[in-house]
């Protein structure tokens, strides 16, 4: 599998080979390259500097990068250089707030598997949910992976580093999330679909006040398409009606405390005080499943996007199942086709199911 920023180097290589680059010659600069070759700065930067420390050239500061006085034996100097172990072997970044039983571990896990199939070093970083980490987190390892898998943080704004990136042409897949209007590539579930299904069976099952749980959705992607596949299941039922609690953030990555919790649950049971009519609750995600259950009392049918049931020990809730190890697969399979310079689509969705609470 020939790497974007290889190519650049077989054809620097070829020039030199066929003399049409001599020593002290100007090799073309980094945004030379990247028109010429159709990749981002950040790709044609690194066939420069694999090519300096194969020995071939120089980079004079503030002037340029020049073909070595005194070139090495070119004879049997093949692309990829081997010019340092990281080299030697394809790395992937993985990205990613956090990761529980219910939705998240077995993502990893299928990422690592696929890596491995493809003899590619996988690293793993924590963002612990805060954006300044993701951005952190992007920064640094950028100039040392080819290329990155990230699952978003929640938040209000997008990653002004992530963004960047993606902009400069540099390979990345997103997972769970997308970032609207952005052309960048993202392996996800329909949550629309998967969210009205859902809301769909409570409907069915008599269920005609249905509250949506959540915390804020602005600029989180799975949260605004959940909430608009719940909205949407409520049309051409007459008298059936949707409720929203849309403001509690205590189970999100890093803003778990006792007092918020303990705050929030108090937040559920006055809301339930004011709608006593709601008769099931559609929490976004697992954690916040279980807490409007505990908070609740268990007096309220609970639904909510994945569930690990009795693999925790903890109460097994009508769900919608995400295909984690499809989502791994094919995310790690899109970055690797974007390293051999294919086209890959934006959005890529996977399959869901609808699990049934066990009784």
């Amino acid at each position: 599998m020939a790497l974007l920023y290889e190519r650049i180097c077989a054809h620097v290589l070829e020039q030199l080979r066929r003399g049409a680059l001599r020593p002290g010659d100007r090799v073309p600069s980094e945004m030379e390259l990247a028109t010429q070759f159709t990749v981002s700065r950040i790709t044609s930067k690194r066939a420069l500097e694999v090519l300096r420390e194969a020995g071939l050239v120089e980079r004079i500061r503030g002037k340029g990068t020049f073909v070595v006085r005194r070139l090495p034996d070119l004879t049997d100097l093949t692309v990829p250089l081997r010019t340092s172990p990281r080299r030697e072997t394809l790395s992937i970044a993985y990205i990613v707030p956090s990761m529980s039983e219910a939705f998240g571990l077995d993502l990893l896990n299928t990422i690592e598997e696929r890596c491995a199939e493809h003899g590619a070093h996988l690293l793993v970083r924590r963002t612990h949910g805060r954006q300044t980490d993701e951005e952190k987190a992007v920064d640094s390892l950028v100039a040392t992976v080819d290329g990155l898998i990230v699952f978003p943080v929640y938040g209000d704004f997008y990653n002004a580093s992530l963004l960047r990136q993606v902009l400069d042409g540099f390979p990345v897949v997103l997972v769970d999330r997308q970032l609207s209007g952005i052309p960048v590539s993202a392996v996800l579930t329909d949550n629309v679909a998967a969210a009205r299904a859902l809301t769909q069976r409570l409907l069915d099952q008599g269920h005609e006040h249905i509250a949506f749980v959540s915390p804020p959705a602005v600029n989180t992607s799975s949260i605004e398409e959940r909430l608009e596949g719940f909205r949407s299941a409520f049309a051409g039922h007459k008298h059936a009606q949707p409720y929203e609690l849309t403001d509690l953030r205590s189970t999100l990555p890093g803003s778990t405390t006792t007092e918020s919790v303990r705050a929030e649950m108090d937040k559920i049971r006055s809301f339930r005080e004011q709608r006593p009519e709601v008769t099931a609750y559609f929490a976004c995600e697992y954690n916040l499943a279980r807490m409007v259950d505990r908070a609740l009392g268990g007096d309220r049918v609970i639904a909510c996007f994945d569930s690990p049931g009795d693999s925790i020990g903890g109460p097994p809730y009508l769900h919608v199942r995400q295909n984690q190890t499809e989502m791994g697969q094919l995310a790690v399979d899109l970055l690797l086709a974007q390293l051999r310079g294919e086209q890959v689509p934006n959005l890529s969705y996977v399959p869901f199911e609808l699990i049934d609470a066990e009784t």
